[in-house]
This record gives C-alpha cells, sequence and structure tokens, in this order.
C-alpha cells in the first residue's frame, strides 16, 4: 500500500478510539493492581490484531502503593478556625498521623524554601513552573527540596480551578521521605492564607508492598539488528481515567502501528513497539526494557506520552539535531506544524535510554500556560477523563507520528548524543539539584 492510501486508512480509522474507550473503562490502571493487568492484555489484543508479530507481556518488579483515606484539618484558636478540607495522598505517600505548623514555600524552589521556617513543618509548594525558570519544574524535585530542608510534610497545591486535587508520585519506585498529599486549587487559596499561624493535622493512610507491572512488546517490519523503538506508557494514576495522560498516548501509538503495518514492506529497519508500564511510579517498565536493550543496536527512541491531547503536536528531542530534523521534516512533508524544543529531561519513559547515549523524541501536545510553560492542565487530576479527547487529534498525531517513525526506519542516519552534553545540559537547566534531592541524579553516566 502507498503512503496516501496509508493515510486515508488511518484518517478513517477508529481502532485508537475504541482502545482509548476501552482503557478508560477501568477502574485504575496504577501500577501493580488489577486495571493495569487488564489494560495490558487488552493493549496485547490490538496490537496482534494490528499486526505486530510476537506480541508479549512481560511482568516487571514495582514497588506497588495502595492508597487509603486521607484526612486534611487545620486549627487556628487565635481566629476561631478549625477546619477540614480535602485532600488526596500523592503515590508512595508514606502514612502518618501528624501535627506540625503550616507554611507556604511558593513553588517550593530551595529559594523559597531558605525564606520560610521549613524544618519541622507541613509545606505548601504550587503546582506549575515559576515565571522565571526556563524549564519544567518537576514535583519529585520539589518534594526532595523540601524534605532536604526537614519538612515533616509536604501540601502540592494545584494551579488549575476546580476543586481538583492534584496527584503525581513523590518518588521513583519507592517510599517517599516524607508524606505528601494534593490539595485543590481553591483549597489551597484558604491554606496560603491561614500559613505561618496554623496547625495542620494530616492523616495518610497508605501502603507500599511488592507488586508486578506489565510492559507489552512487539514489532514489526524486517529482521535487522538494528531497530527503532516505539513506545507509551499504558498505566495511569487511580483517581482517574487516564484518558489523556497516558490513554490517547496509548491510542495515538496503536493508530501508529497500523498505518505502519500497511507499509511494513517499505521498512528498512525493524520497528519494536511497547506499551510499558510502571511509568507514572517511576519509568518502572521502560527502565528495564532498557537494562535489556543493546543500546547500540536501538537506533532511535520515539516516546509518545502526551501526544493527542491538544491540536498542537510538540516534539522534545533531547538534544539530538538528527531527530528534530527528521521531525520537523515529516510533518513539513505534510504541511503540519510542529513545535520543537530540545531541552532534556528525565521525567518520562524515554529517560533511561537517553542518559546511555540514545537519540529520544518525546511526542506530547500539552498548552502553554500564561507565562508560556507547558502546564498539565486537566492530567493527574479526576478530571482526566475521555471527553478531554478528540478522536480528531488522536489520528493527526497518529498519522504525523508514523511519518517520523517511517523515516526513522527507512535509512535516517541518527548520531548518537553524548551522555555528557544530556548531564551538562540537566545541570545548565538547574535540574542537578533537585533530581539529586530526590534520589534520581545517575551515580553513572
Amino acid at each position: 500500500m502507498d503512503l496516501d492510501r496509508a493515510l486515508g486508512r488511518a484518517w478513517r480509522d477508529d481502532a485508537p478510539w475504541r482502545l482509548l474507550t476501552r482503557l478508560t473503562e477501568l477502574d485504575s490502571r496504577l501500577a501493580g493492581h488489577p486495571g493495569e493487568r487488564r489494560a495490558a492484555e487488552i493493549v496485547a489484543e490490538a496490537f496482534e490484531t494490528a499486526g505486530l508479530r510476537e506480541v508479549t507481556e512481560r511482568t516487571v518488579p514495582v514497588r506497588r502503593w495502595t492508597r487509603g483515606h486521607t484526612d486534611l484539618a487545620v486549627s487556628m484558636p487565635n481566629r476561631d478556625v478549625d477546619r477540614d478540607f480535602g485532600a488526596a495522598a500523592l503515590p508512595y505517600s508514606p502514612g502518618c498521623d501528624l501535627r506540625a505548623d503550616l507554611v507556604d514555600a511558593g513553588h517550593g524552589t530551595p529559594a523559597e524554601l531558605d525564606d520560610v521556617a521549613a524544618d519541622g513543618a507541613v509545606v505548601l509548594a504550587r503546582t506549575g513552573t515559576p515565571p522565571d525558570f526556563d524549564r519544567f519544574y518537576h514535583r519529585i524535585e520539589k518534594v526532595g527540596h523540601a524534605a532536604a530542608a526537614g519538612a515533616a510534610g509536604f501540601v502540592f497545591v494545584n494551579h488549575v480551578p476546580g476543586q481538583l486535587p492534584p496527584t503525581g508520585a513523590l518518588a521513583f519506585d519507592s517510599e517517599a521521605p516524607i508524606p505528601g498529599v494534593g490539595v485543590s486549587k481553591e483549597t489551597g487559596a484558604w491554606l496560603r492564607e491561614y500559613a505561618g499561624e496554623a496547625t495542620v493535622s494530616l492523616d495518610v493512610d497508605a501502603g507500599t508492598d511488592e507488586g508486578r507491572t506489565r510492559n507489552v512488546v512487539g514489532h514489526l517490519g524486517p529482521d535487522t539488528d538494528e531497530e527503532v523503538l516505539l513506545l507509551a506508557h499504558l498505566d495511569a494514576h487511580d483517581i482517574a481515567e487516564g484518558a489523556l495522560d497516558n490513554g490517547c498516548g496509548v491510542a495515538v501509538l496503536l493508530g501508529v502501528v497500523r498505518t505502519l503495518s500497511t507499509l511494513e514492506s517499505t521498512l528498512d529497519t525493524r520497528v519494536r513497539v511497547a506499551a510499558t508500564g510502571g511509568e507514572e511510579l517511576g519509568l518502572v517498565g521502560s527502565e528495564a526494557l532498557a537494562a535489556a536493550a543493546d543500546h547500540d543496536r536501538v537506533r532511535a527512541v520515539v516516546n509518545v506520552d502526551g501526544a493527542g491531547r491538544h491540536r498542537r503536536l510538540q516534539a522534545l528531542t533531547h538534544g539530538s539535531d538528527a531527530l528534530a530534523e527528521v521531525a520537523r521534516g515529516a510533518c513539513e512533508s505534510v504541511d503540519h506544524p510542529l513545535a520543537v524544543d530540545d531541552q532534556p529531561h528525565p521525567w518520562s519513559d524515554h529517560w533511561h535510554f537517553l542518559r546511555r547515549g540514545v537519540p529520544a523524541a518525546q511526542f506530547h501536545s500539552e498548552r502553554p500556560d500564561a507565562t508560556g510553560h507547558w502546564e498539565r492542565g486537566w492530567t493527574h487530576t479526576r478530571a482526566d477523563t475521555r471527553d478531554k479527547a478528540d478522536p480528531r487529534t488522536i489520528r493527526t498525531h497518529a498519522m504525523l507520528v508514523a511519518l517520523v517513525v517511517r523515516d526513522l526506519a527507512t535509512g535516517a542516519d541518527i548520531p548518537r548524543v553524548d551522555p555528557d552534553d544530556i548531564r551538562d545540559a540537566l545541570v545548565d537547566s538547574g535540574a542537578k539539584p533537585g533530581m539529586a534531592a530526590a534520589g534520581i541524579w545517575p551515580e553513572a553516566w
């Protein structure tokens, strides 16, 4: 089948939307729990129907986190205030029952923590990135800095309105150093007003034990030593449907596979496809993939995490000019715009390949906030539901990513990236202290 016919078929293909529907019908896809296991079975079935060969499910150990109840209350006797607020424990929060002073640390930067009495206190930190940052400031960095400052607990305040407590792991595949919860923007407004005078009571019932997450892996194209790795994570947080993060990404992935399967005879290089588990709890599935891979044989990694959410497609190319050129060229060939950002980051499934020198592109589609930073919006909240997704966007992004992967698998020359350059870029961006505080700065590159 020629390219135009393959793209025409993709434009009418409803299989990606049907997969998104099946995934979002599950109660929970949190890593290590039954819903994630069922999601892997559903994706494996879709892969086989799409024409992938040797589709297998591979289990990977994960520190399984289980949510119980969360109670948050504030007391201010001098103002006759004694209030309960809704809150959601953040994955890998340990259980706790504590009382402490409440302090507001803004976005939770080291400078802001130095300006408050964080030692022994419960620290408020907002989601989002400070306006003077030129990179995304991750939650795990914030809690790492708060713990290093001696905080007894961490409260993550959403910047998106709608009574939506945010979630998100506090550590990578391990229990966090301090308990943490998410609260809504509206609750955060009250807590910031009370901070500095109030005592907060925080009761978290949660536990961590040993579990298994799952990768679903298959391949198409010729049987070559070299390969392009195409992946997307199938797990999601347990408080919502996980439609945008990352159900849309898995739907886009399936659309790419279904298009490439009709063009298989034109590929010069094998395309290995993986739907990974445990991304939200610390890139667990992709770390196992990377540990088992011969990195010299992986031409490039294409990570679909965030694509399919919004119309504006973005390629995060992590310092690879060659990948940026291929991505731009593929989109220009069909006169479609593409936003490109080359700043490396460690917060998705490309990371364990990238830090070993494998060129990696993450396809994303978040909207910028008022400061110009890319922000999560509905994701990591209970509002991450299928009604926010659009079949047209999923189809369009699947077609575009398919063009990129096809070009990568038909002879595109992609030089290796230098791990020292990745490390230096992270140091220059200011990411190293937060990653080190969170325990995820690599000992070896």
